[in-house]
């Protein structure tokens, strides 16, 4: 409301707004980092090259990488995966439906998993290749890291470095704009969407709109249209 009432002021002296703040402090949410799929690429291509960094591998770590850009999962859920996942945010389950490249490409990180640790059981799906244990965040993270920063990728949102989390973000960015482009009933879409990430609330789907500028672009065009008296669909 305040941009908006300076703007208006500008055209017509006698605008005006409070000073303080009318509605309260508001906990405003840092914009991520949005990936390309060049870099994404990149992160995982690199990520078959690194030397073993606090037990991560080049087997596990392009995998994870590939399965958090690919599904939108947490990475929590994703270190502890067990197909249906069981440790998802708030103890809540739900079963995440796969592309069918990325199928083929768990088939084969598992195929190569199982020759390594052929006396364990699938669960977990990621562990540490030197102990054999469940791979735990901070090892993930410290691999993360490394890889990020010798690729030199500079962060793009509002937080000082790319974050794993990002991954997520990206993901559920591109779904959204891919909808926008196509003139998808986003309201519609957007309760499947919300449902497929995991998210308690919806709002918490919908702050993707105005998080990053690609989607509010298409959005304010799209709105534009309509205004002139088209269709929302065009």
């Amino acid at each position: 409301m305040r941009p908006f009432a300076a703007f208006l002021a500008a055209e017509d002296g006698a605008t005006t707004f409070p000073a303080t703040n009318p509605f309260g402090r508001t906990n405003r949410r840092l914009a991520p980092h949005i990936f390309t799929m060049e870099e994404i690429t990149a992160i995982i291509e690199e990520a078959h090259h690194i030397r073993r960094v606090q037990a991560v591998g080049t087997l596990m770590m392009p995998a994870l990488i590939g399965l958090l850009a690919s599904t939108g999962l947490r990475i929590s859920e994703a270190l502890g995966l067990q197909i249906l996942v069981r440790k998802a945010k708030y103890g809540r389950q739900r079963l995440v439906a796969l592309h069918p490249t990325t199928v083929v490409a768990l088939d084969t990180f598992l195929e190569r998993r199982n020759a390594i640790f052929p006396s364990r059981p699938v669960d977990p799906v990621f562990m540490s290749e030197l102990s054999g244990e469940e791979l735990n965040y901070s090892k993930a993270w410290h691999a993360w890291f490394r890889i990020t920063q010798r690729l030199g990728i500079r962060p793009r949102g509002g937080h000082p470095f790319v974050r794993i989390h990002d991954l997520r973000h990206s993901f559920i960015c591109r779904r959204l704009i891919l909808w926008q482009q196509s003139g998808t009933e986003i309201d519609a879409a957007m309760m499947m969407l919300s449902t497929y990430v995991g998210h308690a609330n919806l709002l918490d789907t919908y702050w993707y709109i105005e998080s990053v500028p690609e989607l509010m672009a298409i959005a304010g065009s799209r709105f534009e249209g309509a205004a002139r008296g088209g269709d929302f669909d065009d």
